[in-house]
């Protein structure tokens, strides 16, 4: 057997194996990385420190630590209280309303965080403890705040988008933008799963607001509204990048929560950097470990072998796109959103591109895939952040997440058969 077909095995085995023993999943990408050099006969300790330098020392990564500071914000600052409240006021009577609220909470905080853990655990903090007390079906509930959770990968600003454009070298922007479409219509979809999850829930209706209480709540998230314009808005007349868009956001939120809700008292900012802080060094080190395993990775030349697997399909670019989100969607049950982008998403590009596949769509697809695979059993993290906060047992959740998971899964296959759904929306856009 030769060296590269043995540092595929190594490649394989060492990391199923590191996982299965519990190991951390960027040490798990070190040490398969220094196996495989090992392997190649590539051994060389100041090479592996370069890597695992080179794979932080990158100014477009700088968006992850921002945006990462935005999300707590947020959450510390009553912007995210702001928005569930505004949109509890305009629909939160009408029956199964609290879900309803979850969803519109769910894509309007995408449009500020980017991060599906942020957004997930504050929907749960504030809505499932209202809707144990108005009777919902909790396993059903935590379900569906879970799946809200994750559409903050894929509405901008998105983290994942600014690691998998790192990664790739693809436009941030561009999958930015790929992102606004598929969003709005993954919100539309929970919409009409939870519309028919509630045929089969006894709730009632509840008395609407008065106009006067809801334009109130509106005029209270005004500030919070206003941010994913400042964002978006920034970025696509070019007054900012993604990377600079991410230190407004934080910026932006810091002001709100400090001056305007006054809901953070500035001895309270240091906590709020520590826990930014301790979720950046998880996402960097994981970033740095997946360097080392995919400098690796292409000096054994595992992209031309996948390739030379594939090739057949790469005359059919349909069929290769659904061969390859089936793939993703198994990495999906053992693997969380960002170490699937660092290990897999090298490998997989350049196959879809010599396919004539759009490298944008196919990011949006592969970010698409990875979130699904959030709230995916055994791993499932959101799953895991809902059934901690709403202590809930993670079975239950789980059987509370399979109509929006089968909804989910839908769409995804719908973009594989229609990608101009995706991709006509960004040459407009663009």
């Amino acid at each position: 057997m030769s060296n590269e077909g043995l540092a595929f095995i190594v490649f394989c085995v060492g990391m199923l194996a590191l996982m299965g023993i519990g190991m951390n999943m960027a040490l798990s990408l070190v040490l398969t990385g220094a196996a495989m050099a090992w392997v190649l006969d590539f051994w060389d300790t100041q090479l592996l420190a370069q890597n695992l330098v080179a794979g932080v020392d990158s100014f477009p990564l700088l968006a992850v630590p921002f945006f990462i500071l935005a999300g707590e914000l947020m959450n510390s600052g009553g912007i995210s209280r702001r928005i569930i409240a505004m949109a509890q006021a305009w629909v939160g009577h009408i029956r199964g309303g609290l879900g309803f609220v979850a969803i519109g909470a769910a894509v309007l905080m995408a449009s500020m965080s980017g991060s599906a853990l942020a957004d997930t655990a504050a929907l749960a903090t504030i809505l499932m403890p209202m809707m144990r007390q108005q009777g919902y079906p909790m396993h059903t509930s935590a379900g569906l705040i879970a799946s809200g959770g994750i559409i903050a990968p894929i509405i901008p600003p998105s983290m994942p988008f600014v690691i998998y454009g790192v990664t790739t070298n693809t436009s941030i922007s561009a999958l930015f933008i790929s992102g606004i479409v598929p969003g709005l219509i993954m919100g539309v979809g929970l919409i009409v799963a939870w519309k028919l999850v509630l045929r089969k829930i006894d709730l009632p209706e509840g008395q609407p607001l008065p106009m006067r209480e809801r334009l109130q709540a509106t005029r209270k998230a005004f500030w919070a509204m206003l941010m994913p314009l400042i964002i978006i808005g920034g970025m696509k007349s070019g007054v900012f990048t993604p990377t600079e868009a991410a230190v407004v956001a934080a910026f932006y939120a810091l002001v709100v929560a400090l001056f305007i809700h006054r809901e953070m008292k500035i001895t309270a900012v240091y906590g709020v950097l520590v826990r930014a802080a301790k979720t950046t060094a998880i996402v960097m080190f994981l970033c740095a470990g997946a360097q080392v395993a995919s400098y690796m990775i292409t000096l054994a030349d595992l992209p031309n072998v996948l390739t030379g697997w594939l090739g057949p399909l790469v005359e059919s670019p349909r069929l290769l796109m659904m061969v390859m989100m089936l793939v993703l969607i198994l990495v999906g049950t053992a693997l969380d959103l960002t170490p699937t982008i660092l290990i897999f998403a090298p490998v997989m590009l350049p196959i879809a591109v010599k396919a004539g596949i759009d490298p944008v769509y196919f990011g949006l697809m592969f970010v698409l895939n990875g979130a699904i695979g959030l709230i995916t059993p055994p791993v499932g993290t959101v799953l895991n952040v809902v059934a901690g906060v709403g202590r809930l047992p993670l079975h239950q959740v789980i059987k509370g997440v399979n109509p929006f998971l089968i909804t989910y899964t839908l769409i995804l296959f719908l973009f594989v058969l229609f990608p101009q759904i995706v991709i006509a929306p960004v040459a407009w856009m663009r």
